[in-house]
């Protein structure tokens, strides 16, 4: 007879415990596995209300005020912009999730990891090695498959390792939705870093139109970083097969290309330049994200639920 590991933990269990998609469990981590978290949904909403907020009144400050900032001075108050979406992020997601937050240690880990590969892989890979500056906009067809096949899938690649070689094989990672938290992490500080080569690399952003560029970034960053870490939630507890993630990845990678063509579009190809549009297709994304993720999470564990019955 075979012994029986828990899968998340490794101990021992019997030959009563639990099995899903193929794995065992112990009791403790069953239950995890097939709990539902409103606090981190909660704190989803919470972040794409919050952003908008700040977007709305960062624009009526500069709307208000003489363009009066410069030089050193407006690139530390685009620094200031850039990183406030990651901080709402945070402070609502550890207030709404008091019962069981997840490590800092962990969250804050996978954050710096996906901001410092931005910086160190996708920046100089897509930028120097393949120069999409060069040839991207040549057409609607090289724009959109460019954007998908390569800066979609380098993107989304590297948000993905950030959490699939760190956290991912650690006790830590212990129920579905955990995914969603760490790559939700990792794609806001990807997201940041971008935002803050997109300041220092401008020598500033006038306020209004910076914070607009910014939450975009931020809420598109962190949407289908989330739509991943659903994929790394299934694959973690369940046994899906080699073709899932890579299949999760592809899908990421295309709603990344096809969402950054569409807000470029809506902003720059109308009669006239309106950031807002674009603003409005990030949340509307961000929205239909979070709340498709909730729902196949919540029928995933109904359905494990329904058949341990």
């Amino acid at each position: 007879m075979s012994t029986r590991i828990c899968c998340v933990c490794h101990i021992q269990v019997g030959d009563e415990a639990k099995m899903l998609g193929g794995r065992c469990y112990c009791d403790e981590h069953y239950a995890k596995v097939t709990r539902d978290r409103r606090g981190l949904w909660q704190a989803g909403l919470i972040e794409v209300v919050a952003l908008v907020a700040f977007v709305a009144l960062v624009a009526l400050i500069a709307s208000r005020l003489p363009p009066t900032l410069e030089g050193t001075p407006l690139i530390l108050a685009g620094i200031i912009l850039a990183v406030i979406p990651a901080l709402i992020w945070l402070v609502f997601f550890y207030q709404q999730d008091r019962l069981e937050p997840e490590p800092k240690r962990y969250v804050i880990g996978v954050f710096i990891l996906g901001a410092l590969l931005a910086s160190a892989v996708a920046l100089p890979v897509i930028e120097d090695l393949f120069q999409v500056r060069d040839w991207l906009y040549r057409s609607t067809w090289v724009y959109i498959l460019g954007s998908i096949l390569i800066i979609g899938f380098i993107e989304e690649f590297l948000k993905y390792a950030a959490v699939r070689y760190t956290v991912y094989p650690s006790t830590e990672f212990d129920e579905r939705v955990d995914g969603v938290v760490y790559a939700t992490a990792a794609g806001l500080g990807f997201a940041t870093m971008l935002n803050f080569h997109y300041v220092v690399d401008n020598n500033g952003v006038a306020l209004g139109v910076g914070a607009i560029r910014i939450a975009i970034v931020a809420l598109a960053h962190a949407s289908f970083a989330g739509v991943m870490g659903y994929f790394l939630g299934q694959a973690k507890f369940e046994d899906k097969g080699p073709w899932y993630l890579p299949a999760g990845l592809t899908l990421v990678a295309v709603l990344n290309g096809l969402f950054f063509y569409v807000q470029d579009v809506a902003t720059r190809r109308g009669i006239e330049f309106n950031p807002w549009n674009g603003m409005i297709a990030a949340v509307v994304i961000a929205l239909a994200t979070f709340a498709a993720v909730f729902f196949l999470i919540r029928s995933a564990n109904r359905e494990t639920l329904a058949e341990g019955a």
